[in-house]
């Protein structure tokens, strides 16, 4: 999971890297573009290059953001790290999430896709490639263990402290996580689980999950997303005192199974590893694939940094981890040009996959888009997730896209203005006007009453 987190880093700082795997390795689904390549917006993979050395962290948001959404979360039972969600399909996470905690900041839009758990569904997309990697895995190592159903809400402490994020690190902030309270959220990675395994004994696994981050809105991002993470510990590697050995044992086993998966994916393509920074491993690494006459960054990956373990009780261990994102697969695997119809419930899509079998998208209807502008000054401590954010809650999954075509700062009045393109196209219908129109509206009348902006 950690690996997703720093992919965004890539894109915002203009670079072509995209996805990253490792610690907390899976990088939001969100790095493919509507064409099926992958580019640096990913947000598949957990993993990230920083913009510049170390001490850039993770995930770095474009802009900065603030006011507190309407709604919010109560207090639940403290969660525990490695608690089953397996009663998931009875929970009523609105009421579980909702609460008037100052800090909590997640929204019914976003509780009721809590629990949704499409990883699990065998003959959804994201539950045919999460098989194929499982089974390759196993068979590889049949004692590898497969973790697909815990608690989605965690603390700070799992999903930054332990994986040496910094308290001060942007991917901490409201404007890009949603917090339940001071100190629970709903996990940003599925690396939220990586200490808990092991300091539970697991040396060997994946764990696959639903994660979720404040971001933009296109048709490869979406606020919830699904990662698998992975984790080997080596037992030729025990007690080893020469790093430099131990190192390459690590990072030859690391890539050999990591080819080997490719291949059990997307069938025997060419491949290249690329040397990459990271803050969870040492050394990391990115691989990219030559699929569809193109390079693809597919994943991050690296050997875990020794105070991780050293954390975990597992001083004198050694081993490797890598994270990916199953949606980013997912939409060059299955030809999906849209994020969204991986959560649709339409028999149109969910008709055309089955168990095991990859099967390239049919589309079944391309409705008109409708593009509506909005330009206004912007507040202080303006944050570009909160506006998408307050779109998304506004009009749910009939915004396709948003995107900012014109910035004009006035030196005169001290003000930036923004001006965003909202383009309004569901998947099932054609929209009236008339709905369009009132949907604008409301957008307009929160922009000014949540986030302070003044209208032009």
């Amino acid at each position: 999971a950690i690996l997703t987190i720093m992919s965004a880093l890539n894109r915002r700082a203009g670079r072509t890297v995209t996805a990253i795997v490792g610690l907390s390795f899976a990088v939001s689904t969100h790095a493919f573009q509507p064409s099926g390549c992958l580019t640096p917006a990913s947000r598949l993979l957990h993993w990230r290059p920083a913009r510049s050395g170390p001490a850039a962290g993770v995930r770095v948001p474009r802009v900065a953001g603030a006011g507190r959404p309407q709604f919010s979360l109560r207090p639940i039972t403290p969660p525990m790290a490695l608690k089953m969600s397996s009663s998931a399909k009875t929970v009523d996470w609105i009421k579980e999430l909702a609460s008037d905690h100052p800090k909590n900041n997640v929204s019914p839009y976003i509780a009721n896709l809590v629990g949704r758990d499409l990883h699990l569904r065998k003959d959804h997309p994201l539950g045919i490639i999460k098989e194929k990697i499982e089974t390759y895995f196993k068979s590889r190592d049949a004692t590898f263990e497969c973790k697909d159903s815990l608690y989605p809400i965690v603390t700070a402490t799992q999903c930054f402290d332990d994986l040496l994020i910094p308290p001060d690190h942007v991917s901490r902030r409201p404007s890009d996580t949603y917090y339940l309270d001071d100190t629970r959220l709903l996990r940003t990675h599925t690396s939220a689980h990586q200490t808990e395994l092991l300091k539970g004994g697991s040396t060997k696994f994946l764990c696959t999950g639903d994660v979720y981050r404040r971001d933009e809105i296109d048709a490869s991002h979406y606020p919830a997303f699904h990662q698998m993470e992975g984790v080997k510990l080596l037992d030729e590697c025990t007690d080893m005192e020469d790093r430099e050995k131990w190192v390459q044992m690590c990072s030859d086993d690391l890539k050999s199974h990591l080819e080997g998966m490719i291949d059990a994916v997307f069938g025997p393509v060419e491949k290249k590893w690329v040397d990459a920074y990271f803050p969870f491993t040492e050394p990391s690494f990115e691989l990219e694939i030559f699929y569809n006459d193109k390079w693809l960054e597919v994943l991050g990956c690296g050997v875990v940094q020794q105070p991780i373990l050293d954390g975990c009780g597992m001083t004198t261990q050694h081993g490797w981890a890598f994270g990916l994102g199953l949606e980013r697969l997912a939409m060059v695997l299955f030809d999906i040009p849209d994020i969204r119809l991986f959560w649709t419930d339409d028999k149109r899509f969910t008709s055309q996959f089955k168990e095991g079998t990859i099967t390239k998208f049919a589309p079944y209807s391309k409705f008109p888009p409708c593009y509506k502008d909005i330009a206004f000054w912007l507040p202080e401590d303006w944050q570009e997730n909160n506006f998408a954010e307050l779109v998304r809650n506004t009009c749910g999954d009939i915004v396709e896209s948003v995107e900012l075509i014109d910035k004009f700062d006035n030196p005169k009045k001290g003000k930036t203005s923004h001006c965003y393109r909202i383009n309004y196209r569901a998947m099932d219908r054609s929209l009236t006007n008339e709905e369009v129109d009132k949907l604008q509206e409301s957008v307009r009348t929160k922009s000014t009453d949540e986030l302070k902006c003044e209208l032009r």
